[in-house]
């Protein structure tokens, strides 16, 4: 869980840059060295405060413009114009469960936007046997000072619903080519039911646009909610996005240690709760990720935790040396981690010290890199070369 998270991590003075070598032991374990004088004359970033929410969780900005929806756990969205910087709520948002980790989650333009306004959110429900995720589509009605979500529909739900509050995962990805929806489905705090492809549980699934399993899935053959699954074996994947290269990557929150970066490969299994490079919260070890074991490993995995919260890989030019890299919101770490790709190979990391929760990151249309702090703080940054 989120909440149990430490902060272990040696975090030193807000705007410290922590740099660890692709060639040395703390690099290839995560665990990151201490700041230095010369850290901070490296910080790359200018960090100006735009706005600030009471409890956001995603934000996205719509196509080919800077206009921006933020969702808050609470089930309010927000639609923020680009160049005033005011605000309205979006009315006709589905009811929420608002408790633990639900709430309004994920927020995203669907790839027919321009012709129909159509967006996709997440959001924790409440059904007969518990609660669990669900995706819907609707259409954005924007008029002068009001916004509303027009014949939203369920197209997707976890199967199954569950009791507990935690691990809905519950984020969106569409494939480069608009085809595919990818849904990221956490375990639900259950685990067994990771390695169960007879459920949605600690899965990837990849969908068509209006929900149904995508044809060729890699277990479409089973039938039923199987037919919906991409990959398996994941624990709370709280990060999903495709690379310029169009590769699919996702962050995962291991147990005690074991945050993941994964590269989402067709049919692979990546192990939880059988494998780990963390161990559970009561201290009982799980067998490390090792070759030859049957399930994939993580492109880069950190030990102690930093929380990984968010995933965005940047495809601008304002920042041209990290094109193609990796950024995740880190919540007990504190921090915005950026890790090198090449590929399908995760390189070197940097962790820049925030000094609050980082809750989601995005890249803006010009290139600047937007951060949400968490709850409590609440914070929408925007960053730019230094």
């Amino acid at each position: 869980m989120e909440v149990m998270k430490s902060a272990t991590v040696a975090l030193a003075g807000l705007l410290a840059v922590l740099t660890t070598s692709c060639s040395s032991d703390t690099a290839a374990s995560g665990k990151l060295g201490a700041a230095t004088a010369e850290d901070d004359a490296a910080w790359p970033f200018a960090v100006e405060e735009v706005d600030t929410f009471d409890a956001p969780w995603a934000m996205a900005f719509l196509p080919d413009s800077d206009d921006l929806l933020v969702t808050e756990r609470t089930g309010a969205l927000h639609l923020r114009d680009g160049e005033t910087g005011e605000r309205v709520e979006v009315t006709g948002t589905p009811d929420v469960v608002d408790a633990g980790q639900g709430g309004l989650g994920d927020v995203l333009p669907g790839p027919t936007y321009d012709d129909d306004g159509t967006v996709y959110l997440t959001w924790a429900e409440r059904g007969d046997d518990g609660v669990g995720a669900a995706v819907g589509r609707a259409q954005l009605v924007t008029g002068e000072d009001e916004a509303s979500l027009e014949g939203l529909e369920v197209i997707w739900r976890q199967t199954p619903k569950t009791s507990g509050d935690g691990h809905f995962g519950h984020r969106l990805a569409f494939s480069p080519d608009g085809e595919h929806l990818f849904v990221s489905s956490g375990d639900r705090q259950l685990m067994d039911p990771a390695q169960d492809t007879g459920n949605t549980l600690g899965t990837i699934v990849r969908l068509t646009p209006d929900g149904q399993p995508a044809p060729g899935n890699p277990l479409a053959d089973e039938g039923g909610v199987s037919a919906e699954i991409w990959s398996w074996g994941h624990r709370n994947p709280l990060g999903l996005e495709f690379a310029p290269d169009g590769t699919l990557w996702s962050s995962e929150m291991g147990p005690q240690g074991g945050d993941e970066l994964n590269l989402v490969e067709e049919g692979a299994n990546y192990g939880w709760p059988e494998v780990s490079d963390g161990s559970h919260y009561g201290g009982e070890e799980i067998p490390d990720h090792a070759d030859g074991d049957g399930y994939a490993g993580p492109a880069r995995s950190w030990n102690p935790s930093i929380s990984p919260s968010s995933l965005m890989v940047y495809g601008g030019d304002l920042f041209a040396d990290w094109e193609g890299d990796a950024f995740l919101g880190a919540l007990s770490g504190e921090a915005l981690v950026r890790v090198d790709l090449d590929g399908d190979t995760a390189g070197e990391a940097e962790v820049y010290d925030m000094g609050e929760r980082i809750r989601a990151v995005e890249e803006g249309p010009d290139g600047a890199i937007w951060l949400l702090e968490d709850e409590g703080a609440g914070r929408l940054l925007r960053l730019t070369p230094a």
